[in-house]
């Protein structure tokens, strides 16, 4: 792989090169088209961020001793400073002309061309015309993220072959499609770009392991078969990132509450022992607002010296925001976390039975690292937040030493939902009946997703989840921000809590405008919104009657759920909007009785 003769030049965000352009994506410049270099190719290393948390489930998910987080380099606005940025290297190295051969039928033939064909980015024919050219859209992938170019000779004469005569790239129709689109030899052979597109056909040869992000001489074992890859699609670049809210130091609050009483915990091993430490009431009184996990983990972290990955993710996370103190962080001007919790009477009513807590964020700080990052299929982060080890991710340094991030800052509202409503809410049988259509679709998902190691979340995900979108589409009515700009956080937490936390930060001021603060105070009246316009959908009654395991349907992932009720922006979704069904949470017209809220009008 070849860097270009001359430098390209082209600027993104920062946020940008960790949700859609980082190492290994594909990008147009305005003289190039490039693939985005890898971290050993970012010069000079920016601003350092301070998050240890995220530090250390970073390196437990790498298996690294040690690194920190960067933000990506940013563009000096110095003339005579030295240059800065990111390499790209040119890709993909084959082009087709502009101009086209019209033949007796109406086929647009254009010349397939290597790079090394070009002078100066131009096709100088047999009549010693330029020729103006563009990359080709079509390059070859697989699923651990290796790319590289279609070998054209050989998928155009099915094997390897001597032939080097010129390659033509025909035309049929103006849709575009695959079917409309074949490569022709002009030995006579020709093939539809189709059978590219069939994994079973093996038209594409087992993938070499390429990785020109990381620069030459970069090629690992892989095996994998090489799929068709359009290189525009919206499947060519899934980043996996991993995000924390920064939390206030709470760990030194528990800490100092486990060592008042450290003679009666020294001895705990189990959360059975620190329930029957409780009974003290010595030690009620020091654990007062601590939950026997937080307790547990404590106890254990000074025993084994544990790191800040003991708890997962959302766990520590919603310990502080279920916290039974009224005010969470502290009120400055450059603090990174300030919450206050909304007293009941500001937000009672009677379809607010089932949320036991509101609190307002009014700042915080969300930091975002880059891990990795996937073709064909996304992997998102489990319920917890966390990464799954072991998953095939593309690296984005030979040996990665620091990781892009950046941070977040913005506003929220978080509601806890109480515990015990959602374990009577999981006895009813018709409940459980539900679950078992929706596990079953799931069943069905994963056996087209072979390898695949995500797990059925529970009802009480899908429920939480499926009333976050909801909720957010209400609010999004009147909060200032647009849909889009909004983000959820689900805490469905087995043992620990529930609770949902809808949020909006930006790398600049405009997440802090106090939009969703005016709501959040408003609170009961966007719910009640949201209920109302949950128990009738556009689609229904095809909407509220789908059936998760349905076959020909193909939604396994939805129970009722669609573009008109529960779908929203995929950003805005930690789940891509999957794992969906309003039924779970209001009533609709299929009658079946199984929702979490009440009636809005109840």
């Amino acid at each position: 792989m070849s860097a270009p003769r001359q430098r390209p030049h082209g600027q993104l965000r920062q946020s940008q090169l960790i949700t859609t352009f980082g190492p290994g994506a594909m990008l147009d410049l305005p003289d190039y088209s490039v693939l985005v270099g890898g971290l050993d190719f970012w010069s000079p290393l920016g601003e350092a961020l301070h998050e240890p948390r995220l530090v250390a489930k970073l390196c437990s998910l790498l298996g690294l001793p040690a690194l920190h987080l960067r933000l990506p380099p940013a563009d000096q606005e110095d003339p005579t400073a030295p240059p800065t940025g990111i390499t790209a290297w040119q890709f993909p190295e084959w082009f087709i002309t502009q101009d086209v051969q019209q033949e007796a039928t109406p086929v647009r033939s254009r010349r397939l061309v290597h790079r090394t064909a070009l002078i100066r980015g131009k096709f100088i024919d047999q009549d010693r015309k330029r020729r103006s050219v563009v990359p080709v859209r079509f390059v070859r992938a697989c699923r651990a993220g290796h790319i590289g170019d279609l070998d054209w000779y050989a998928y155009v004469h099915e094997g390897v072959t001597p032939c080097r005569r010129p390659l033509w790239m025909d035309e049929r129709g103006t849709s575009g499609d695959l079917a409309e689109v074949s490569v022709r030899c002009e030995c006579g052979q020709q093939r539809n770009i189709t059978q590219a597109a069939i994994v079973s056909s093996r038209a594409l040869g087992h993938c070499d392991g390429a990785r020109p992000w990381l620069g030459p001489y970069t090629k690992e074992p892989c095996g994998e078969p090489s799929r068709l890859l359009i290189r525009t699609a919206s499947n060519a670049y899934f980043p996996q990132v991993m995000s924390v809210i920064s939390l206030p130091e709470r760990d030194d609050t528990v800490t100092r509450a486990v060592d008042t009483v450290w003679e009666f915990l020294e001895i705990a091993e189990s959360l059975d022992d620190i329930r029957h430490e409780r009974r003290r009431p010595r030690v009620q009184v020091a654990l007062e607002g601590l939950t026997d996990e937080v307790v547990l983990a404590a106890v254990q972290a000074r025993k084994h010296g544990s790191t800040a990955a003991t708890l997962s993710v959302k766990q520590a996370e919603f310990e502080v925001l279920a916290s039974s103190r009224e005010t969470l962080g502290e009120d400055t001007p450059d603090g990174v976390f300030y919450a206050r919790a909304l007293a009941r009477g500001h937000w009672d009513a009677p379809w607010m039975q089932p949320i036991e807590r509101v609190v307002l964020v009014h700042r915080l700080r969300e930091v975002v690292a880059l891990v990795g990052f996937t073709r064909f299929e996304a992997l998102a982060p489990d319920i917890e937040g966390e990464l799954e080890m072991g998953v095939r991710r593309a690296a984005l340094a030979r040996e990665p030493t620091w990781l892009p991030a950046i941070e977040n800052k913005g506003e929220g509202i978080f509601l806890g939902i109480r515990r015990e409503a959602v374990e009577a809410w999981l006895a009813r049988a018709d409940v459980a009946d539900r679950g078992r259509q929706l596990a079953a679709g799931f069943a069905h998902w994963k056996q087209e997703h072979v390898g695949s190691k995500r797990e059925f979340p529970g009802l009480p995900y899908l429920m939480l989840h499926s009333f976050a979108h909801l909720l957010l589409t209400a609010i999004a009515l009147e909060c200032g921000y647009p849909a889009s700009a909004l983000r959820e956080r689900i805490y469905a937490l087995a043992g620990v809590g529930y609770g949902v936390l809808l949020y909006t930060g930006t790398t600049d001021a405009e997440g802090t405008l106090g939009g969703l603060i005016q709501a959040g105070r408003r609170i009961h009246l966007h719910i009640r919104t949201a209920l109302e316009m949950g128990e009738l959908c556009s689609n229904d009654p095809v909407c509220s009657q789908h059936q998760p395991q349905h076959p020909h349907e193909a939604r396994f992932l939805h129970g009722a759920a669609c573009h008109g009720c529960v779908l929203i922006a995929e950003t805005s979704c930690e789940q891509h909007n999957e794992l969906l069904d309003r039924a779970l949470v209001v009533p609709t017209i299929d009658n079946l009785g199984i929702q979490f809220f009440p009636g809005a009008m109840t």
